[in-house]
């Protein structure tokens, strides 16, 4: 039988991964590092949350979420007046659209809503069933 609390309660652990996803890369768009690969001063590495369909009985059983690095990691950066600019005076910046991570928090916080909302309807069902058969039995 298809539980929806706990397809529920996935979507809601889904859903806050991708926030702070989202969350962590906004914060960290402006970390800057060398473009020299050696050097230990390198960019924030953005990540993206990729979602993964479970199922159980052929039957769809929730999501799981894993944060993986965006690739490609980071972008060139025109820069010199940074610590970390080379003789170019180039940078290594993080692979960050804020446009596209504001998006990613909206939608993460839609779906945090859909999933609580399929919760409190579940509970209310089982609790409608749960009268009809107290009565029925009354």
């Amino acid at each position: 039988m298809i539980n929806p609390i706990s397809i529920a309660v996935s979507g809601l652990f889904s859903a806050s991964k991708k926030a702070e996803v989202a969350a962590n890369n906004i914060v960290n768009a402006d970390v800057v590092g060398s473009v020299d690969p050696n050097n230990p001063h390198q960019a924030y590495s953005p990540k993206v949350a990729v979602d993964t369909s479970l199922s159980s009985g052929g039957h769809g059983a929730g999501v799981n979420t894993v944060v993986l690095n965006r690739t490609p990691s980071f972008v060139p950066s025109f820069s010199p007046d940074s610590l970390f600019a080379n003789s170019e005076g180039m940078v290594n910046a993080p692979n960050v659209n804020l446009d596209e991570e504001v998006v990613n928090l909206k939608v993460a916080e839609n779906a945090y809503k859909s999933s609580a909302e399929v919760i409190r309807t579940a509970r209310e069902m089982q609790s409608t069933l749960l009268d009809a058969l107290n009565n029925k039995t009354s």
